[in-house]
């Protein structure tokens, strides 16, 4: 006997996802028309630190388009080809995404040293320079502003909101640097800030290469103790006997999934188990899509799998 169980918000899920869709839009726009701003800034002035933190608002602008991408595949329900839907897209296009990082942090560590080995041939609009930063500094805060007071249960929007944290702080260098150049002359503060903007690029893309690769291989999902889950599973009705071949992953984030077997002291009690073991893993663990099976005396997936009442993580 195999009980299967996905939750359904409804329009509520449907409402929630449109409101974060409209607030990602504004802040991925917003972010973009800077992005080229600081580019041609970079060119202008000659500041590597404005390319450097153009590049963290790359990193942003992505971020935010998968947020969007995100949020409108969470409307499209699933198909006969795509039984789970399409939010695994979001897991691999962020898994690129870090890919490219990496390259975009070599270069700019690769120009920071050579004009640091170099200074005598820098040549910086500090004015330029200056205005452009102050101007990335506001639109960072105002796309704060835009997506403040997001329900703290959307994984999308609070991912976005920690990228454009940190291309705040890039911003914040950069003016940092253009003062340092116009009032004090320190040509070298644009390719040492600009090396300080990278190894922010490098942290972010670091996390979201090992948070996306995580995800792509199955594995539990961060902050889940599949020992704690098994337990908590075993003591959910007095009928539950065992539970073994128990598995979590999740599709994308926030979307946890489990498959588990389950042995009971009586099989007339199955219809009480299993509503016992979906409303532990809903409430307790977040698991909205389970599918579990009743097992009779002996687990008929013993001889491939091991049964014996030890999860596999």
């Amino acid at each position: 006997m195999a009980g299967h169980h996905h939750h359904h918000d409804g329009h509520a899920h449907a409402h929630a996802a449109a409101g974060s869709r409209g607030k990602l839009l504004w802040a991925l726009l917003l972010t973009t028309a800077m992005m080229g701003v600081e580019v041609a800034g970079s060119l202008w002035s000659g500041s590597l630190a404005l390319l450097a933190d153009a590049g963290h608002m790359l990193v942003d602008t992505l971020a935010l388009l998968l947020a969007v991408i995100g949020a409108w595949l969470a409307t499209k329900p699933a198909d006969a080809r795509r039984s789970y839907g399409y939010g695994r897209l979001e897991v691999l296009a962020g898994f690129v995404n870090a890919l490219t990082q990496f390259v975009l942090v070599g270069f700019i560590a690769w120009e920071a040293v050579q004009r640091l080995l170099h200074l005598e041939q820098v040549r910086i609009l500090s004015e330029v320079m200056l205005a452009v930063a102050v101007a990335g500094l506001l639109v960072n805060l105002l796309v704060l502003r835009v997506l403040h007071g997001h329900d703290h249960d959307d994984v999308n929007v609070g991912a976005a909101t920690l990228h454009v944290l940190g291309d705040l702080l890039g911003s914040v260098a950069a003016v940092l640097a253009a003062l340092a150049i116009r009032w004090l002359g320190w040509t070298w503060a644009d390719p040492a800030l600009s090396l300080l903007v990278s190894l922010l690029i490098l942290a972010s893309a670091w996390r979201l290469l090992r948070r996306s690769s995580h995800i792509l291989l199955e594995g539990v999902p961060e902050g889940l103790d599949t020992a704690e889950l098994e337990a908590a599973l075993r003591r959910a009705d007095a009928s539950i006997r065992d539970i073994h071949h128990l598995h979590v992953w999740q599709l994308a984030s926030g979307a946890r999934m489990a498959t588990l077997h389950a042995r009971l002291h009586d099989d007339r009690a199955a219809a009480t188990a299993l509503a016992a073991i979906h409303g532990m893993l809903r409430e307790r663990f977040g698991i909205l899509h389970a599918t579990v099976q009743i097992d009779p005396v002996a687990c008929p997936d013993e001889a491939a799998h091991d049964c014996a009442g030890h999860a596999h993580r």
